[in-house]
């Protein structure tokens, strides 16, 4: 965790003494002190004073070194484009690779996606996931494979295996795709979208299952993007009845209860 030099340099950068720092986020300066010298854990109402004052997400604070990064990168995140606010620009994503340094298809089942939740961005965590490739798929584009849970996508058939696109901008994503979404308060998602990152700052998630509703997401609760590209499944999709079907269905039925009534009065 970088939140202890990471708030020092902030502060530095802004011209601010410790003392001028507590002032205006109303704490001792001790306090602070405690924190820059990482002798004090701040709890997550003063993680969130330090985000709110700063402009920078809580993830970049604690897992990204500022000391690390240029000039024009750390200019960036204070000017509002750090990647969990503005959703541009992700970080490396940890990722796997085969014998001949080809993009592995990574498989996270129903029984991985609790701990993928908190282990997406740890190296070890996804090289332990299983992996297959899929040859016609485009070797310059990075895939993984996600478990379907539940009927909220219906007529794609629950346990179904999602592949996704990863999306490293998710203002490219366009109202319509079909996208798995890993959020810090929903967990894995698969849901058509609606983007609203350039004028809320949000997305609009809808199920193709009629009967679940619509729900947004802010974009720092974002983590990842995948779009959708195909699925695997070992169910068959309910057929879909043509409406001339159906009316000729009905038609025989009220005929046939017609007759039925018929008989009944002789």
């Amino acid at each position: 965790m970088y939140f202890n030099s990471n708030i020092r340099i902030l502060r530095k950068r802004r011209g601010k003494t410790q003392d001028g720092l507590a002032f205006a986020l109303d704490m001792k300066r001790s306090t602070l002190s405690g924190y820059e010298n990482k002798v004090a854990e701040p709890g997550l109402d003063v993680l969130l004073k330090f985000s709110d004052y700063f402009g920078i997400a809580i993830d970049t604070l604690l897992k990204v070194d500022l000391s690390m990064l240029d000039e024009s990168q750390v200019y960036q995140l204070e000017h509002g484009q750090d990647v969990f606010i503005s959703g541009s620009k992700l970080r490396v994503l940890a990722t796997t690779v085969n014998n001949e340094n080809e993009e592995n298809i990574e498989i996270v089942n129903e029984k991985a996606k609790a701990g993928y939740t908190n282990g997406f961005a740890d190296p070890e965590f996804i090289g332990e996931l299983p992996v297959f490739s899929l040859p016609f798929l485009s070797n310059n584009k990075k895939y993984r494979t996600f478990q379907l849970n539940g009927d909220s996508m219906l007529p794609i058939p629950d346990k179904s295996w999602v592949t996704g696109e990863f999306i490293q901008d998710w203002r490219e994503v366009k109202n319509g795709d079909a996208c798995v979404i890993l959020t810090l308060n929903e967990g894995i998602v698969f849901k058509v979208v609606e983007n609203k990152i350039a004028e809320e700052g949000i997305l609009s998630l809808f199920s193709l299952n009629p009967i679940y509703e619509p729900f947004d997401v802010e974009v720092k609760d974002i983590r990842e993007i995948w779009k959708f590209t195909h699925y695997i499944s070992s169910d068959i999709p309910e057929p879909f009845v043509p409406q001339s079907s159906l009316t000729k269905t009905v038609a025989n039925i009220k005929k046939e209860m017609d007759i039925i009534k018929s008989r009944i009065k002789k």
